[in-house]
């Protein structure tokens, strides 16, 4: 590990578990975000742990996908431990409804799900509507509450000895021809070994690094809203054609979401709302006389070919984590663990998730 700090700019999800992880496993790490810490695309997600239901891009991303979800239960076993914060982990299944043939024809096709008829379903979920067919139900997925998972990691970070510096103002890397030397911002100079980009949306806009370090990341928009629900009137999360409803303990039920490739708008719109509603209604038409109890807007960061940058870049020091899209707060645990890994010398990285491919790919196209 190095002896010198590791600097990890972005206290988002991805970026307090990676130091959460260097940090247990003996690291000294300091956190900077220009904002507030587990906000962003961590704070605006639905927490839904579910990579046999979202199909990821590629099979290195699916296993990659898989593993995170596997390891979700030790990970908020040892971070709800240092900080005494309950994350509300419940991998109680995720279903899919169908309302077609043809959703019936692919979700009965779908591998490691279960059919269940018409019937078997509504006795589950009865706030379905009647027009439901059937759905898939995969048993292994589920939720956490990505809200609380935040303020646990920033708990179980400041028990191990990370520093955080947050709403630091914005920053930029020091390097010279070779490697980093450290981040400069509003509070000063702070020296490191290693640089972690972990500012998920703002990826590719961190000031100071070399261009052929660079990584291009795309803001995706997804706006979501959230019902006040009787309790248990929505047992588990429910996919549904145009939405996906997700039931908080709390008494809200999260109704979600857009994506819109419009850059760094985070306006709540009514074209946006009405698109969820129009499709929450449809399927579950009981969700008519609930109140609206919340709505609000976030930037997924996206990657051209769908997979994220996991790794080290062509800058000795500098490494990202990034472009996760829909997918942040499920890979959370595998991301850490693997920069972790990767930092450590236990570890080259995934091929397929290297940012060096954004400019591998260039130079090839220019010979």
């Amino acid at each position: 590990m190095h002896r010198e700090p590791v600097v990890i700019v972005g206290a988002g999800l991805i970026g307090l578990a990676i130091a959460y992880e260097l940090a247990r496993r003996g690291a000294t790490v300091h956190v900077i975000d220009a904002n507030e810490p587990g906000r962003a695309a961590s704070w605006a997600g639905a927490g839904m742990l579910a990579p046999y239901t979202e199909t990821p891009a590629s099979p290195a991303f699916e296993a990659f996908c898989i593993a995170s979800l596997e390891r979700y239960p030790g990970f908020v076993a040892g971070v709800q431990g240092r900080s005494g914060v309950d994350v509300r982990l419940q991998l109680d299944g995720v279903v899919e409804a169908a309302y077609g043939e043809a959703d019936e024809a692919r979700l009965r096709a779908r591998p490691r799900t279960r059919w269940v008829t018409r019937d078997e379903v509504r006795l589950m979920e009865p706030v379905l509507g009647a027009g439901v067919r059937g759905a898939a139900i995969c048993e292994a997925e589920g939720q956490v509450d990505n809200r609380r998972l935040g303020r646990a990691l920033l708990a179980a970070c400041a028990a191990l000895g990370v520093r955080v510096d947050a709403r630091a103002g914005p920053v930029a890397i020091e390097a010279n021809a070779r490697r980093v030397l450290g981040v400069r911002g509003p509070l000063g100079f702070i020296p490191a070994g290693a640089i972690v980009n972990a500012t998920g949306a703002w990826a590719g806009m961190l000031e100071g690094v070399p261009e052929h370090a660079r990584v291009p990341v795309t803001p995706v928009k997804g706006q979501m809203l959230a019902l006040a629900m009787p309790r248990g009137l929505v047992r588990r999360v429910l996919w549904i054609p145009g939405a996906y409803l997700v039931p908080r303990d709390d008494g809200r039920l999260l109704v979600g979401a857009t994506v819109e490739p419009v850059g760094f708008d985070v306006r709540v719109t009514a074209r946006g709302l009405g698109s969820m509603l129009e499709a929450a209604l449809a399927a579950v038409p009981a969700l008519g006389d609930l109140a609206v109890a919340e709505t609000w807007a976030g930037l997924r960061p996206g990657s051209a070919d769908g997979l994220p940058y996991i790794g080290g870049t062509s800058l000795g020091g500098y490494y990202v984590a990034t472009g996760h899209y829909r997918n942040g707060i499920l890979l959370t645990p595998a991301t850490a663990e693997l920069i972790a890994d990767i930092l450590e010398g236990r570890a080259d990285g995934i091929a397929a998730f290297s940012p060096l491919r954004v400019h591998e790919g260039s130079a090839a196209a220019e010979k």
